[in-house]
């Protein structure tokens, strides 16, 4: 699993590559901890090269989701392909964030 965050037109850019499975959760946490610091800035999740999303994955992209949203920020998910769309609808939270 890789993690890259950067910074695009004032919008915090996490691009994720490879499988977000539980093994790889606590490292990839720890690589998007700027993401919960930021102030006022939005986020995007690129999941354009992301394979496979387990639900310890779901818990970080909310983890992220609720720091962001007090601070009046909006998070975006890019690029899901089919498989992962599957996933954030049988698990609602193809309702809880906006997709770009």
């Amino acid at each position: 699993m890789k993690t890259t965050i950067q910074e695009q037109e004032g919008t915090l850019v996490a691009v994720l590559e490879g499988r977000l499975d539980t093994a790889a959760a606590s490292e990839t946490e720890k690589a998007l901890q700027p993401l919960h610091e930021s102030e006022g800035k939005d986020i995007m999740f690129d999941c354009t090269n992301l394979e496979y999303i387990s639900s310890s994955g779901l818990r970080i992209f909310l983890g992220v989701l609720k720091s962001a949203k007090p601070k009046g920020s909006h998070v975006y998910i890019h690029g899901i392909n089919e498989d992962l769309r599957k996933v954030f609808t049988m698990t609602g939270f193809i309702n809880l964030f906006e997709f770009k």
